[in-house]
């Protein structure tokens, strides 16, 4: 055992934790007995419902060792050194937690138990999540502190991703149905119709602005760094025809689809299909006073919108472990256990009303607080969109010649004008973790 496991228990048990043999017979093994405990906290005296006391201990690890995980025992007594394993400190890495991975805590916040991950997460990172626990005394959360560490791969082979036919039949089997708002302006759109359908590409070099149509694909867009475009600055924009701007502004949703971008992530225990909507333009955002909706405007309005959903799966059983939904700037991680499914394993996403972001349920999130901020409404409707039947498999770094990118992919610059967004893949998830 290399640690025990810990959840709320208003919660579906959902969950897992490694475990560890040393195969060496050499006195610096992999793996070896703590010299000792420290008792960190003990629910003696707090006064909730409990089936018993607990006790939650940190492994004392031996010269050149880490501990990867606490013990949880029912008895004051220390556990006996047998009953865990430390990991040999070349085979683990630091790990961090965030406000969003809290567990539990004590009424007056001195203690707290905390999901713990990597520090380094992405593409080529090579932690590993084991699944434990971080217990921590006095509040604080500094990395630098942190006794409990994550395991590392050391191995850096991706044999162990699915491959290509892989791929198509776990987006086929958890791809999510998308619910656009019943009163939903901009939809959708694939990138081709945007640019068949009148989006420019501008150019503006020495003070002068010049325009230009767009390609199928991308094909004529600029590509590499903006580094490689001193004397000029390109973006996208709308149609420059005022009546096909406003067409175009409203999207198509029967030509859109999912762009998947596959990647090994947590050092290759587990696959990330990342799934980029596209949408023509962002709509303008609502206030919400007390009992008040106040249209804000423009505010909040932009040309060229990316939103994504991401599934992450199990890469020892295949199974969806747990969906990222992006809002805005961020966005929550929901475990595969609390999501709603439809058809089967097939999770449900919700797209706010103009800003498009994402969420699990439906219902209004609030970006604010007491009563005053900007208004998120999900709801059902008749516009959905299945990202199992439309997709198209646009990156997977590890598979190499297999995956041909489209030309628009590596458009470094803004997706609109002003201060528009970037695509996807210079967003800095692309090669790392979410946020």
């Amino acid at each position: 055992m290399l640690g025990c496991y810990c959840q709320p228990n208003n919660k579906p048990l959902h969950g897992c934790v490694l475990v560890g043999k040393d195969n060496s017979s050499t006195s610096n093994g992999a793996l070896a007995e703590p010299v000792d405990y420290k008792l960190v906290w003990n629910t003696k005296s707090q006064k909730i419902k409990q089936d018993g006391h607990g006790y939650i201990w940190l492994p004392i690890s031996p010269d050149g060792y880490n501990p990867v995980g606490h013990v949880v025992t029912t008895s004051p007594e220390k556990p006996s050194l047998d009953k865990i394993r430390c990991v040999r400190s070349d085979l683990t890495d630091e790990s961090t937690t965030c406000h969003s991975m809290k567990l539990w805590r004590t009424e007056n916040k001195r203690f707290n138990v905390y999901d713990v991950r990597p520090i380094k997460r992405g593409i080529e990172a090579q932690g590993v999540s084991v699944g434990t626990f971080l217990a921590q005394s006095g509040g604080g959360t500094n990395s630098k502190a942190f006794p409990i560490f994550c395991l590392k791969n050391t191995k850096g082979s991706f044999s162990y991703m699915p491959n290509l036919s892989q791929i198509k039949a776990m987006i086929k089997a958890y791809s999510p149905y998308m619910y656009l708002h019943p009163m939903e302006e901009y939809l959708p759109s694939s990138v081709d119709w945007f640019f068949t359908n009148g989006a420019v590409l501008i150019e503006k070099r020495k003070g002068v602005i010049r325009e230009s149509s767009i390609e199928p694909n991308g094909t004529n867009l600029p590509q590499g760094s903006s580094n490689d475009y001193d004397d000029a600055t390109y973006w996208l924009d709308l149609p420059l025809d005022e009546t096909k701007r406003v067409s175009v502004k409203k999207g198509d949703l029967a030509s859109s689809q999912a762009y998947v971008h596959v990647k090994p992530m947590l050092g290759g225990t587990f696959t990330d299909i990342v799934m980029w909507v596209f949408y023509p333009f962002n709509g303008g955002a609502r206030a919400k006073v007390a009992c008040t909706n106040i249209p804000l405007r423009t505010k909040g309005e932009h040309v060229g919108d990316w939103e994504h959903l991401t599934l992450r799966i199990s890469n020892f059983n295949g199974e969806l472990w747990k969906v990222y939904f992006s809002q805005h700037s961020k966005g929550q991680w929901e475990d595969a256990s609390e999501l709603e499914f439809q058809n089967g394993n097939r999770p449900v996403a919700y797209s706010s009303l103009h800003g498009h972001a994402l969420f699990p349920k439906p219902g209004l999130v609030m970006q604010g607080m007491r009563g005053l901020g900007v208004r998120n409404d999900a709801a059902k409707s008749d516009a959905v969109m299945d990202m199992a039947t439309w997709f198209e498999i646009v990156a997977a770094e590890y598979l190499g010649s297999q995956i041909r990118e489209p030309p628009w992919l590596n458009f470094c610059m803004n997706w609109g004008p002003k201060e528009g967004p970037k695509g996807p893949k210079q967003k800095d998830m692309w090669k790392g973790d979410e946020r």
